[in-house]
């Protein structure tokens, strides 16, 4: 595949988007999630928690998911905001792999803060959008979300790009909510951030198959990667650059590329 000229590489990345990128992608995917629900603050909500859960097994992914979901009793957003009995037995006792109980316990409460105190997910990254880019945003936000009394161990839960991370499930989950595709699979809720900004959700598989491409050079799967293949793919696409997640992502994990 090095061989092909940047047109051409562009052109297959195109043909790969168009034939991921549609309704039959989400059932097997995190974002079947949020695709639960139809109010705005349940969609984003399932989102963020189920983005923060998002590596290992998709299959897994999905179970653990599903099992946050109905510990709020399929109503995330009127589980964070009203204050009746939470099922705390029921919280304390949640894990998947490294995320337990005590990091689902403080993600509730910091939730809770953002949508009394800050306007809810979307006003915090809109608000911060407007003045840094997205991955200086996640790492704002990183701080906003930790501003109660929190367990030290909760904090690797929410990725920074200033120390490195490629963040790879906030990205994701900025996919979901900003971009529009039109195909029924990427919400397009929040309309203040422009698609543009958004970077590409690096991980091993969508690594690989852009060094395999020869899209990226950089070994590791870390913040500079990032910014060295979201160079790349909004040469490709300025508009809608992270549209090539859907190419880089299904050609590792189910074609294995």
């Amino acid at each position: 595949m090095n061989s092909l000229s940047q047109t051409e590489l562009k052109e297959f990345l195109d043909y790969k988007v168009n034939e991921f990128n549609r309704p039959e992608f989400i059932e097997l995917d995190p974002i079947s999630i949020p695709h639960q629900f139809s109010l705005k603050e349940d969609i984003e909500i399932s989102a963020f928690l189920t983005a923060t859960i998002s590596w290992g097994n998709r299959k897994a992914i999905l179970g653990a998911a599903n099992q946050l979901i109905q510990i709020m009793g399929e109503s995330p957003y009127d589980f964070i905001m009203n204050d009746r009995d939470h099922p705390s037995d029921r919280i304390s006792q949640f894990y998947y792999r490294t995320f337990n109980g005590v990091d689902f316990s403080y993600f509730l409460q910091a939730l809770r803060n953002i949508y009394l105190n800050q306007g809810g997910l979307e006003k915090v990254f809109t608000d911060l959008s407007s003045t840094y880019s997205i991955q200086e945003s996640i790492s704002e936000f990183k701080n906003i979300f930790f501003e109660l009394p929190h367990p030290t161990r909760t904090q690797k839960h929410v990725s920074d790009p200033r120390t490195g991370s490629a963040a790879k499930r906030l990205n994701m989950m900025l996919r979901w909510l900003v971009r529009e595709d039109n195909k029924g699979v990427d919400f397009g809720l929040w309309k203040g951030i422009s698609p543009s900004k958004l970077s590409i959700p690096l991980d091993i598989h969508s690594g690989n198959t852009a060094r395999k491409l020869g899209i990226l050079t950089r070994k590791q799967n870390d913040a500079k990667a990032v910014v060295d293949l979201d160079s790349i793919l909004r040469e490709f696409d300025p508009i809608d650059p992270v549209k090539y997640d859907f190419a880089l992502f299904g050609l590792g994990v189910i074609e294995k590329f």
